[in-house]
């Protein structure tokens, strides 16, 4: 069945209108016409199941019937990435949001190859692999800020696991299973962290150092295999 994020408030007997956008992709892509039923979530009032009323050229309105499942709020962990090119980073975002992160915050560093991005459109990719995946919520994409901004003001009681491919740092998996907390995970611009950069993280009373494996990972490569890792030993993989 279609799943669709709203941004409308959920409950039974709900009427709610569709965005232009949204009533072309039920109608037009999807093929849905008037009674057809769809699942609908908005990250506040679980799952509900709709129906699909009033359709018009360029408009539909849904109908909200019954919740079929309670908002359960998954992991509070956050993706910490650099930015990347375009294509790279979209991968990261779609992958982060099937992997059940609650943010994807993006960071400017000294090796930074790109200085900006379209959030909006992120958000739109987070959006639609939350759809796709069964999500109850959808990831927020944090704008850009400098790296040396986001560690000054860290919170010291929030664990960040810093992928480091300096070489020097425990297996992810060993680090994890010593009692190293996570509230986010850290991963590098494809040039990797500057040496004052690195040293500057390391400081951090709340960082973890970590290393995934004896090869140089791509920046996305390295996103999925730590949010993947991090979920099988400690989030909620474990009860896949």
């Amino acid at each position: 069945m279609v799943r669709l994020w709203v941004t409308a408030d959920l409950g039974a007997g709900v009427v709610a209108p569709l965005a232009r956008d949204q009533a072309h992709y039920l109608t037009h892509v999807m093929r849905l016409a008037a009674g057809d039923e769809l699942l609908l979530f908005n990250g506040r009032d679980g799952e509900w199941r709709a129906r699909l009323t009033d359709v018009g050229k360029r408009d539909a309105t849904l109908e909200v019937l019954a919740q079929t499942r309670a908002l359960t709020p998954g992991p509070d962990l956050d993706l910490v990435v650099a930015l990347v090119k375009r294509g790279r980073l979209e991968t990261i975002v779609e992958k982060a949001a099937e992997l059940g992160a609650r943010r994807v915050r993006l960071v400017i560093t000294e090796r930074t190859n790109a200085d900006h991005t379209n959030v909006a459109r992120l958000q739109a990719i987070a959006v639609e692999a939350s759809e796709q995946t069964g999500r109850l919520d959808t990831p927020e994409v944090v704008a850009p800020e400098k790296l040396e901004r986001l560690l000054a003001a860290w919170p010291a009681d929030r664990p960040l696991m810093f992928c480091d491919e300096a070489g020097d740092a425990p297996p992810v998996l060993e680090a994890m299973a010593a009692g190293a907390g996570c509230g986010a995970i850290l991963i590098g611009p494809e040039g990797g962290f500057s040496p004052a950069e690195r040293a500057r993280i390391r400081a951090l009373p709340s960082a973890v150092a970590v290393s995934l494996g004896p090869r140089i990972l791509r920046a996305d490569t390295a996103a999925i295999a730590a949010l993947t890792l991090w979920q099988a030993a400690v989030g909620d993989l474990r009860g896949a």
